[in-house]
């Protein structure tokens, strides 16, 4: 395929060696028109608008016709590397500037090999792990043309009734700072000029997570505290890592729609962070803002969002339809506008499209790649979380057990979880094909449905009683399908359907001992058999290896190294539920529980059922109480916390140490516990080892009552514990300095 010489494209190429290119000749070049195409993101027409609303289409030759006058940027989620060859073509060689397009996609968790899910991965603890399998999704993306993802997703989320839960790392500020980290590094990789390499995009910015009621695209409504302290500091650590992309949040903060919010976009991102990437908006959230009640029209909508710092528009055609009149009138100045599409060409430079505009298209598609299977399987077993094995349970004999897999989720289906948009041809492994490749006689495996996911199937409780009878243990598959989590999947009563619990209520009543494997893409509330069975595995949607993995767990290939990134509530009516709260005026004493007028329920505890943090092992793990190197932190100082841990049990195992502190009295309210490290171990029988942590007094910062960052010296708490909810602490005190006051940052 021959390109045309463009002076241009030489310009730009020509100057690559600069850091950066200023592109200043190329801009003064463009017409406002072709300006502002640079600022145009669309769906192919070829592709729909899968997992969104539908919009207003055009056809086929109109788009062909908008790439020839350079009214588009780039297209997303468009299959197939004919069709980006062909819009690149046009784009370069048949338009006036022939500036190559950016394809973009929402490439979550995994591309042809799907991997688990973010909120399982999140539960490895292991932010390595998710930089290697966002490499590889990268790795499969880009032969398929892709140089930009809409991910990672770094919302924090405490509500589990938000079913975006799912995408991001969970409930916690560190755990989700490092894994947002991680992603970012995965997807990128060293050099965005490299073929193999995507864009990465922090979304949604900001507090998306926070949405009233856990509905999606709700109201927000939190202090400048909150946001500063919970839900931005993922965005600073992924943007620190090099994210060069941030996409705008759906809803609205305290009244301003985030899409249209100066403060957040040019004050806080721009202005204090130094963010020179680019903003997209999310799925024509620009339009949206007319919904929201700020915007009185299309135009007004289009001001608002660009002139808040949205550099890109995606999907509405407001920007198209409407920037160039405002250009005109005055109401948005040029330099905006010009300082916009440098952002573009600049993330376009740096992906080394002007120097090869077909990198990553000239190649064959490519459906399966058996390379990356194995890294599945290692993501879906260690993602794994078993919250309880009574009586040692498990790990299963691979022989001489009758086994009775019940449950909607025992064969296909409901196991890639939401947004995987392009799986393989390889289909996934089910449970059913994993259990029966790991025994020794597959034939003593049976294996009913007993129930549908959200309906009870004619006949399905008595063939299930039937088997569990049949059998020596039951393995019952239940939780959420696919369609129950993700955009769009707000649930108010976040247990088990109705249905899938009266079979678990039925198998349990055969007195056979049941494994509960659950599938899920949030924290559920566990009620009756499935919450007193006497072990019980969190598999999540685990992705292409599901099947394989689940079975290496069950049968003891590998022991559940997994942890809880969200906290189980005991009710559904506890949420939003998380572990570093903040204490109230009025606790319940621990030794008085059920006293009155204390911030309590009445009909349940105030804990969780299964703390952030939380999950178990084939060992029998013991720790020692937390040892300090010394009882004072100096101002300037470190601080060495060590805890000895032990596996006195008879089967290797792998331990995540965990630190938490608390500040003791504050100028603010401070949480009961925080996460400010964690250390995985691996503890053959017998073996003991001592995990060392450090801390100084940036560790022990918060936002004042000025809304700045602060540290205040005074007494604190530590632990080194398996989960939230558990461990003796130690404590120390911050010392202050001679030559620093209170509140000192």
């Amino acid at each position: 395929m021959r390109f045309k010489p463009l002076a241009t494209l030489a310009l730009v190429a020509a100057s690559a060696a600069a850091a950066p290119p200023s592109f200043d000749t190329l801009i003064a070049r463009m017409t406002v028109e072709e300006k502002v195409g640079q600022l145009s993101l669309f769906a192919p027409v070829s592709a729909g608008t899968v997992g969104n609303p539908a919009t207003r289409q055009p056809s086929a030759a109109e788009q062909r016709d908008d790439l020839r006058a350079g009214r588009i940027t780039g297209f997303f989620n468009g299959q197939g590397l004919a069709i980006k060859r062909e819009a690149q073509r046009i784009a370069v060689n048949e338009s006036r500037l022939g500036i190559p397009l950016l394809f973009a996609a929402d490439v979550i968790h995994g591309f042809r090999t799907v991997f688990p899910v973010p909120l399982a991965e999140a539960a490895s603890w292991d932010p390595a792990l998710a930089e290697r399998t966002a490499r590889a999704a990268a790795v499969e993306a880009t032969a398929d043309g892709f140089r930009w993802t809409f991910a990672p997703m770094v919302d924090i989320a405490r509500d589990a009734r938000w079913g975006r839960s799912v995408e991001g790392s969970g409930e916690d500020v560190f755990l989700g700072r490092q894994f947002a980290a991680a992603r970012v590094r995965g997807f990128q990789g060293t050099d965005l000029a490299h073929a193999d390499t995507m864009l990465a995009t922090a979304k949604h910015f900001a507090a998306y997570g926070a949405a009233e009621g856990g509905l999606d695209y709700n109201t927000v409504d939190l202090s400048e505290r909150q946001l500063r302290e919970v839900y931005l500091p993922p965005f600073q650590a992924a943007l620190g890592a090099g994210g060069a992309a941030v996409m705008t949040s759906f809803n609205d903060i305290a009244g301003v729609p985030s899409n249209a919010n100066p403060w957040l976009l040019d004050t806080v991102l721009r202005g204090e962070w130094g963010f020179d990437g680019v903003v997209v908006s999310d799925y024509t959230a620009d339009e949206e803002l007319i919904a929201h009640g700020v915007a009185a029209d299309a135009r007004d909508a289009t001001r608002l969002s660009f002139l808040a710092g949205t550099d890109i528009s995606m999907q509405s055609g407001l920007y198209r339809d409407h920037l160039p009149a405002l250009v005109a009138s005055g109401e948005v100045p040029m330099v905006r506008l010009d300082d916009a599409v440098r952002r573009v060409l600049r993330i376009k430079q740096r992906l080394g499209l002007f120097d090869a505009p077909m990198r990553g298209l000239d190649g064959a598609d490519r459906t399966d790649w058996p390379e990356h299977r194995a890294l599945a399987r290692e993501a879906a077993q260690r993602s794994i979380v078993m919250l309880k094995n009574d009586g040692a349970l498990l790990p299963l004999p691979k022989a001489g057990q009758r086994i009775a897999l019940i449950g909607p989720f025992a064969g296909a289906g409901d196991l890639l979880g939401p947004w995987t948009l392009f799986p393989g041809a390889r289909p996934p492994v089910t449970l059913e094909d994993g259990v029966r490749a790991a025994l020794t006689d597959p034939s003593r495996l049976t294996v009913v449905r007993g129930s549908g996911i959200d309906t009870p199937l004619r006949g399905g409780l008595s063939a299930a009683v039937a088997a569990a009878r049949a059998a020596d243990v039951v393995l019952l598959a239940v939780g959420e399908g696919e369609a129950m989590s993700g955009e769009a999947r707000s649930r108010t009563d976040i247990s088990l359907p109705a249905a899938q619990q009266a079979l678990a209520e039925a198998v349990a009543a055969t007195g056979k001992p049941v494994v509960v494997l659950l599938r899920n893409g949030r924290a559920l509330a566990l009620k009756g058999a499935v919450r007193d069975a006497p072990a019980l595995l969190v598999t999540w949607f685990l992705g292409s290896e599901t099947g394989h993995a689940v079975a290496d767990v069950l049968f003891g290939d590998t022991s559940p190294s997994g942890r809880l990134p969200v906290s189980f509530p005991r009710e559904p009516g506890q949420v939003p539920y998380y572990y570093a709260h903040p204490p109230t005026g009025r606790p319940v004493p621990a030794s008085q529980p059920d006293s009155f007028y204390k911030a309590r329920y009445l009909d349940s505890p105030n804990e969780a059922l299964y703390p952030f943090g939380h999950g178990l092992g084939y060992g029998d793990v013991h720790y020692g109480p937390p040892v300090l190197s010394h009882t004072r932190l100096p101002w300037n100082g470190t601080l060495r916390v060590t805890a000895r841990v032990t596996n006195r049990g008879t089967r290797d195992t792998t331990e995540v140490v965990q630190l938490y502190v608390r500040d003791r009295v504050a100028s603010v309210t401070r949480p009961v516990r925080e996460l400010k490290g964690f250390r995985q171990v691996h503890l053959p029988p017998g073996a003991s080892e001592s995990v060392t942590f450090t801390l100084t007094r940036h560790d022990l910062g918060f936002v004042g009552r000025d809304g700045r960052p602060t540290v205040e010296p005074g007494d604190f708490d530590v632990w080194t514990a398996p989960s939230a909810g558990e461990g003796a602490p130690a404590s120390f005190l911050l010392e202050l300095s001679t030559q620093h006051h209170v509140g000192q940052r």
